[in-house]
């Protein structure tokens, strides 16, 4: 028997912390004062005799045995969510919940949307965007069904399954007349003069392009403006004379519509496997099956 001083609360608000590695963003987030989320961390290390959290640094981190309890807890939480949502619909998921990066956001996923949602019409399909940690973080604990994009780093990866659809590259995108556009003998440290949109720390490309940034002796950039933020991005790309560095993916329809236009200059180096993160040990449900069978399609005319 699991031992009864364990409550969900316990799960919730542990598994809240360990997102968030704070104690006081976790209570703002669960809506609870913070000495009651520290007292609910607290009490559930009491009844599992073993401490959670590395409290030594300036950021909560989980100890050896946090990480394994958070496995165990997030895929509790996953598996109770996925029944309850097949008991209240008889056994057949309404609600199909998808973590989607920037790069298929804008590429394959609204035609699979627009033809899972015209053969499945009783099915309703949730898109939720943000950085990769927050998705895989949502996945974990059931709050999406799966996470499709990039392949995070291994380290990551920790009780998760990754199926490969296809390879993209990160780009450098512009507006169409730039400068940089027809500048002979153009090399990468030709945008150093310029304002550049880079990917935020926390992005799946930022290693990728601080490498290959690096490799072309650009250690520092004068003017360099962090965002995920697609809408954001096109917006200001257009406005200004801004060097964007993007997954290909998020601008390939604004390059072919004429609204963007890439620099040439070789990021070979940056390209990474793009396809479906799921729970190792949850299986989706028939609909999400569905959707992912369509975006496989979808990619393989991407290749060919």
């Amino acid at each position: 028997m699991i031992d009864p001083r364990i409550k969900l609360r316990h799960l919730a608000c542990f598994l809240e912390v360990a997102r968030q590695r704070s104690v006081v963003r976790a209570a703002a987030a669960l809506n609870i004062s913070q000495p009651a989320a520290t007292k609910t961390v607290q009490d559930l290390e009491d009844i599992l005799g073993t401490r959670l959290f590395d409290r030594a640094r300036r950021k909560l981190q989980l100890t050896a045995f946090g990480e394994i309890f958070y496995r165990y807890a997030s895929t509790a939480i996953a598996a109770l969510r996925q029944g309850m949502d097949a008991a209240r619909t008889g056994g057949e998921t309404a609600l199909v919940r998808v973590g989607a990066l920037p790069t298929v956001s804008a590429r394959i996923l609204p035609e699979a949307v627009q033809t899972f949602t015209a053969d499945h019409s009783g099915v309703h399909t949730r898109i939720v965007t943000g950085p990769n940690d927050y998705l895989l973080t949502r996945l974990r604990t059931g709050d999406v069904d799966l996470v499709i994009g990039r392949m995070a780093e291994p380290e990551a990866m920790l009780g998760l399954s990754f199926e490969h659809l296809y390879s993209e590259r990160v780009v450098m995108a512009v507006r169409p007349g730039h400068p940089l556009l027809d500048q002979p003998d153009f090399t990468l440290r030709s945008i150093a003069p310029f304002q550049v949109l880079m990917p935020t720390p926390g992005s799946v490309i930022r290693p990728s392009v601080e490498r290959l940034l690096r490799a072309n002796g650009l250690t520092s950039l004068r003017d360099e403006v962090e965002t995920i933020s697609n809408a954001f991005g096109r917006s200001y790309v257009r406005a200004t004379e801004a060097v964007w560095i993007i997954s290909e993916g998020v601008v390939a329809r604004d390059v072919a519509d004429g609204q963007l236009a890439l620099l040439p200059v070789d990021t070979s180096e940056t390209l990474g496997p793009v396809g479906f993160t799921t729970r190792a040990d949850t299986p989706p449900g028939l609909a999400a099956i569905s959707l992912m069978q369509i975006v496989r399609d979808i990619a393989a005319r991407l290749r060919a």
